[in-house]
């Protein structure tokens, strides 16, 4: 497999109007990685898609795909792609829908083994109009996959899905991920990026604010969470043991964001309110809290996401 990056944004801004979706972005995304872009809604995540897929062109700076321009890429059908938007075609079957779509590559995937990757097999002479939405998700990913794509964008895949769609469908993407080939996708389930992602971006205002594995950026946010169970005690005073830096109850059970676990534990010993104690490392969610708290959020009325 080539050294050179998958994919590759050197100082790439992007504005609509006064909002700056994409404020001087540099990202390299190596070859054969699963990575996963977060940010709230309006950071620039969309965006950042778009212009990858060449369906938006940057204000400057630079954008490389697969050693090449987007356009370049898409044409040859080296990436594939599922977008948010998307509606079921009517009166066809799975397969012939998935062959439609592989005709039009140069060089496409076997539409039997494009139906096999996005688990379809079965459902190969349905309908697609007639599919639950985790299966027409899966078409879409069947679809993305038709061209035989070395690269595969995932835009909110698994939004408005349930939990068993959603894994159903996670099962299918590790199958593509397994040939070697990169996955890129944003997400808002942070436990789809802390489970499926080899390496993690955070986008806030169109900057990248984290980049790193999971634990990695566990580890750079510093802290742990302990909580128990208050018992019917009051509360007022946890926000000035040793350490605490975040006090959240609920219901009756306190969780405290220490910075001095140790000490925040001894403390609590102290006052005889250990009941239920349980000291964990910081959860990813409490990792992007901290990144992104605190920041101007983009007003939804703006073409940025």
């Amino acid at each position: 497999m080539t050294n050179e990056p998958a994919a590759v944004f050197e100082a790439v801004t992007k504005s609509y109007g006064s909002v700056r979706a994409a404020d001087g972005l540099d990202l390299t995304v190596r070859r054969g990685e699963t990575l996963a872009l977060l940010g709230r809604n309006g950071a620039g995540k969309s965006t950042a898609i778009s212009m990858l897929l060449g369906l938006d062109t940057p204000d400057s700076g630079r954008i490389s795909l697969l050693g090449g321009t987007p356009e370049q890429a898409v044409l040859a059908g080296r990436i594939g792609a599922m977008l948010q938007e998307g509606r079921a075609v009517s009166r066809v079957t799975v397969r012939e829908l998935v062959g439609f779509v592989a005709r039009t590559y140069p060089a496409p995937l076997p539409v039997s083994d494009a139906l096999a990757l996005a688990g379809l097999t079965a459902l190969a002479d349905r309908r697609v109009d007639r599919l639950s939405g985790g299966q027409a998700q899966r078409v879409r990913f069947a679809v993305a996959l038709a061209g035989d794509p070395e690269l595969i964008v995932l835009d909110e895949p698994t939004s408005a899905l349930d939990v068993e769609a959603r894994a159903e469908f996670w099962e299918a993407m590790h199958g593509y991920a397994r040939r070697g080939n990169t996955v890129l996708f944003s997400t808002h389930y942070l436990e789809e990026a802390d489970t499926a992602a080899d390496r993690i971006v955070v986008l806030d205002a169109g900057r990248i604010v984290a980049d790193g594995t999971s634990e990695e950026l566990k580890r750079a946010a510093g802290g742990a969470v302990v909580s128990f169970d208050l018992a019917g005690a009051p509360s007022a005073y946890l926000s000035d043991l040793p350490g605490v830096t975040e006090v959240e109850i609920r219901g009756d059970r306190a969780r405290l964001r220490t910075d001095d676990s140790d000490g925040t534990v001894r403390a609590l010993a102290a006052r005889d309110a250990i009941r239920g104690l349980e000291v964990a490392p910081l959860a990813l969610n409490d990792v992007f809290l901290s990144l992104t708290r605190g920041r101007a959020a983009t007003p939804e009325t703006e073409p940025v996401r």
